[in-house]
C-alpha cells in the first residue's frame, strides 16, 4: 500500500501560504505596512518587520509609563539637590538627606511628569514668566517634559509655557538658586539633573 509523505519543499510552501493568510488577515484588522515595505510575504520576511502590528505595539509599549511613580532626589550638575519648602519656595541644597528634597516623580503621560515634594506635598510648577514655585494644587503648570540627555542627566522643560518659541527649563544656578526658565538652555549644566535613589 502506498503512503504519501510530504516533501520539505511542499511543507515550506504550505507554511508560506499560512503565513501570507495570517498577514493579510491581521493587516486588515489592525492597519497597514509602513512605507517602503510591501505586502509580499518574502519582502516582509526579508525586512524583518512585523508590518501589521508595528504601529499598534509601538503605542502600547509606553502604557506602563503612565501612572509610574518614583521617589528620587534631583541632583543637579551644579551639585545641588532641588527642594521645595513649605512656603512654596524652590531652592537648591547641598544637604544629601534634606527632607524637602525628596521628590515623588509621577508619569502623567508619555515623557511628561509631575514632580511633588514628599514632605511638603507641593508640586513643582513654572509660571508664564519662567519662575519656579511650589503649587498646592496640581494643574497644567506642573507638567514637565522629562528627557534623558546624551550625558545621562535629565532635563525638565515646562509643557505649558514657552518663551519666544523656546522651551523653558527647570534650572539651578551655581549658587543653588532657581534660574528663570527663559534664561536656561538644554545644554547648560544648570538644567541637568540626576534622579538619585533616596538613601
Amino acid at each position: 500500500m502506498c503512503r504519501w509523505t510530504p516533501s520539505v519543499a511542499h511543507l515550506s510552501s504550505l507554511c508560506l501560504a499560512c503565513f501570507t493568510l495570517l498577514l493579510v488577515t491581521a493587516g486588515t484588522a489592525t492597519g497597514v505596512c509602513p512605507p517602503g515595505v510591501g505586502h509580499e510575504p518574502l519582502q516582509v520576511l526579508a525586512s524583518g518587520i512585523n508590518c501589521s502590528w508595528t504601529l499598534e505595539r509601538h503605542t502600547r509599549s509606553y502604557n506602563h509609563l503612565e501612572g509610574d511613580v518614583r521617589l528620587r532626589r534631583l541632583y543637579s550638575a551644579n551639585k545641588f539637590f532641588l527642594c521645595i519648602d513649605k512656603t512654596g519656595k524652590v531652592d537648591g541644597t547641598r544637604r544629601k538627606n534634606y527632607a524637602d528634597s525628596l521628590m515623588e516623580i509621577r508619569s502623567v503621560s508619555v515623557g511628561v511628569v509631575a514632580i511633588k515634594s514628599v514632605s511638603t506635598g507641593l508640586y513643582l510648577a513654572m509660571s508664564k514668566k519662567g519662575t519656579l514655585f511650589g503649587s498646592v494644587k496640581y494643574n497644567p503648570s506642573c507638567k514637565f517634559k522629562e528627557r534623558i540627555e546624551e550625558n545621562g542627566y535629565n532635563t525638565y522643560a515646562s509643557l505649558r509655557w514657552k518663551h519666544g518659541g523656546r522651551q523653558m527649563f527647570v534650572s539651578l544656578n551655581g549658587r543653588g538658586k532657581p534660574r528663570r526658565g527663559h534664561k536656561a538652555r538644554r545644554r547648560h549644566p544648570s538644567t541637568h539633573f540626576l534622579p538619585m535613589l533616596p538613601s
